[in-house]
């Protein structure tokens, strides 16, 4: 499903030096439930994380890496939106500027249908609701430290 779509119909990895790919124990990869990874993992209280020193076989990837910056968030009426990852704010300049930049649609669409087919499964649904609402704690914070 994310083996042709990106975020930018560029490599997005050129605008900030990948530094998504670049993870530590603070700002890795989110392994969503059951995922394993050939790369290195860490784990503490918010959950297990893929880190990365820069480069991976692309096919090898973490979904959190195939839909980065994005998150499949489940809404208050049971929908996927595609919203920015809550840890992306940290690293990508995408979503620093997500009101200017156009991401490739057929990318959101992924990252929302991926998520629609997560959501069908009891555990799946769990995480990504726990996850919508860190991305709605986080996104309060930004707003009310942008708007003080």
């Amino acid at each position: 499903m994310f083996d042709t779509v990106t975020p930018l119909k560029t490599d997005c990895g050129a605008v900030c030096g990948a530094s998504c790919c670049k993870g530590d124990a603070l700002t890795g990869m989110r392994l969503f439930p059951h995922e394993e990874t050939k790369l290195k993992t860490e784990e503490n209280e918010n959950g297990r994380f893929a880190l990365c020193s820069g480069s991976c076989k692309r096919e090898e990837r973490p979904l959190s890496c195939r839909i980065f910056p994005l998150f499949p968030a489940l809404t208050a009426n049971g929908r996927i939106r595609a919203v920015p990852d809550a840890r992306a704010f940290h690293v990508c300049p995408l979503v620093r500027q997500y009101e200017n930049v156009i991401l490739d649609p057929r990318f959101i669409r992924s990252v929302e249908r991926a998520g629609r087919r997560m959501a069908r499964i009891e555990e799946l649904r769990a995480f990504l609701t726990e996850i919508t609402e860190e991305i709605g704690e986080v996104s309060a914070l930004q707003n009310r430290i942008g708007t003080e």
